[in-house]
């Protein structure tokens, strides 16, 4: 090992390890592909068009429809790891009794969403709130508890829409019950329309020719 002479005053110095050289002269790894993909954060910027769905809801308890429009952004789009995220919620309505607390809710919701991550939570946390005056039943026999819990159905509709989750399947007794309503269906023995029927043409028959003038 050769001699140094140090003729100036030390002001400053580092260790060098042995581990450091090689780690200096190892040559840079190409960055992967993963290294690009662009996940969802809150500093994404919004880009100038989004993929939107408008739903709607119409409640008993309010003589006015609502409309909650879901705007999606589309991260790494052309590649492999494509995949389509909720970006921001808008809800809108002429009633504006609850305007305040429609804003505020749309907002937060919307902050979720840039936020990034698993944003399903909310579609529990919204389904399990209940108006103190009661829910309501919608068309078809489904219970409401409140009409942010219908919220949270829509935004759960939504989520499945775009494969953030994962539609619910039927069970092994209910495809077994679906089936046996199909067969008993099919055979059942179809009935003669009013159009086959001869009744019908005959009457029919006697109809215009009653209905016809003597004198044509």
């Amino acid at each position: 090992m050769a001699h140094i002479k140090i003729d100036r005053k030390i002001t400053k110095y580092r260790v060098q390890k042995p581990e450091s050289k090689d780690v200096a002269a190892a040559p840079k790894e190409p960055p992967k592909a993963q290294d690009n993909v662009i996940w969802m954060h809150e500093k994404l910027e919004r880009p100038e068009v989004l993929i939107g769905s408008t739903y709607k809801i119409k409640t008993p308890v309010s003589d006015h429809a609502m409309y909650v429009t879901i705007n999606d952004i589309v991260l790494n789009e052309g590649t492999p790891h494509e995949q389509r995220r909720p970006f921001e919620v808008f809800i809108n309505s002429k009633n504006l009794d609850h305007f305040q607390w429609i804003v505020a809710l749309t907002r937060v919701i919307s902050a979720v969403f840039r936020k990034g991550g698993d944003t399903t939570f909310l579609v529990d946390e919204l389904k399990a709130v209940f108006d103190p005056k009661g829910g309501y039943w919608q068309p078809g026999g489904k219970f409401m508890p409140s009409t942010i819990a219908e919220l949270g159905y829509v935004i759960e509709r939504h989520l499945q829409s775009i494969g953030m989750l994962k539609k619910p399947e039927l069970d092994e007794h209910q495809r077994k019950l679906v089936q046996e309503k199909r067969a008993e269906f099919e055979a059942r023995p179809s009935r003669p329309t009013p159009f086959q029927s001869r009744i019908f043409r005959k009457g029919h028959s006697c109809a215009r020719s009653a209905a016809r003038p003597p004198w044509s």
